[in-house]
């Protein structure tokens, strides 16, 4: 099949349209910080209002390189942006003030059921296995409606990348994608389904859906899209991205990304010589120090390629 006919199959499958007018990115609390600035912003997503962080390097420039960074899960529904500016959770997760001190704006959204998106309130305090029923529920609840959680969260990345785009300090040209986890599969698909995504990074989210069935291994409630194997796998999602610049981080005791090898295998071909980068190492599912490293210098070194 044609990458554009297969793109609009999944288009088609998960209820996504053309992206809307970027909407406003209407700022809440500005904080000076070593190196950028930090906003902590709403913007308009498909379903109401998406908190995020914004991060805008000093310097006074305009038309910088920018990334929308989605959040990974890892069972904590109590975190989600203020990770990625690196107000809370994992160090190793805070991309937003390692690339802001490069160079590129940053936008962190959070993610539907996460952080000051959770059904019970927003905050970071934890709430225990309540959080876990709510976050099912976003699942759940859409899917008798007749909708797909993915739906919601695509659109929302859509928006952000809208928004991003629009900002006056931003170069629309120079805009890209990454996550780890459950951020990466957003990354994945976002990266695939829209074109304006200029360079993606896709962290602990290389597995397909036959691998993950095979395995036994869990599908994330997003990632539950019904009839979605009928039509592709990650796969041929992952080569919907070619021949923009992808790079996939995995390890070789990771789950979740277990066929990492057979889908570069898979998409190679697509790709020009170097646009498509696979960085394998030892471990299981968590970031390491080497790996954030990796995604950061190869965000950095993209975003700034892009603009030459």
């Amino acid at each position: 099949m044609e990458p554009e006919d297969l793109r609009a199959r999944l288009a088609a499958l998960l209820d996504l349209a053309d992206p809307e007018p970027p909407p406003e990115i209407g700022v809440v609390v500005r904080a000076e910080r070593d190196g950028y600035v930090e906003q902590r912003v709403v913007f308009a997503g498909s379903e109401g209002d998406v908190p995020a962080f914004l991060l805008v390097p000093d310097g006074g420039r305009r038309r910088l390189p920018a990334v929308v960074v989605h959040h990974q899960h890892h069972g904590e529904w109590h975190i989600g942006k203020s990770e990625v500016a690196g107000l809370a959770g994992d160090p190793l997760h805070a991309f937003g003030p390692a690339l802001a001190r490069r160079g590129v704006v940053v936008l962190a959204p959070d993610a539907p059921g996460f952080e000051d998106r959770r059904a019970s309130g927003p905050g970071t305090d934890l709430r225990g296995e309540d959080d876990r029923y709510r976050y099912l529920n976003e699942m759940g609840h859409r899917l008798v409606a007749g909708r797909l959680l993915m739906t919601t969260v695509l659109r929302d990345a859509a928006a952000a990348l809208s928004a991003l785009c629009a900002h006056p300090a931003v170069d629309p040209e120079a805009v890209g994608v990454a996550g780890h986890s459950m951020g990466g599969t957003t990354t994945l698909f976002q990266a695939a389904l829209d074109e304006r995504v200029r360079f993606a990074a896709v962290s602990g989210a290389a597995c397909t859906y036959r691998r993950r069935v095979a395995d036994g291994t869990a599908i994330e409630p997003a990632s539950a899209i019904p009839g979605i194997v009928d039509v592709a796998d990650l796969d041929d999602v992952a080569g919907l991205v070619a021949p923009r610049p992808l790079l996939l981080v995995s390890a070789t005791e990771d789950r979740y990304s277990a066929d990492a090898n057979a889908i570069e295998r898979a998409i190679a071909a697509r790709f020009p010589a170097g646009a498509l980068q696979h960085a394998r190492f030892a471990g299981g599912h968590a970031l390491t120090p080497e790996r954030f490293a990796t995604v950061v210098d190869w965000l950095a070194e993209a975003a700034a390629t892009c603009r030459t």
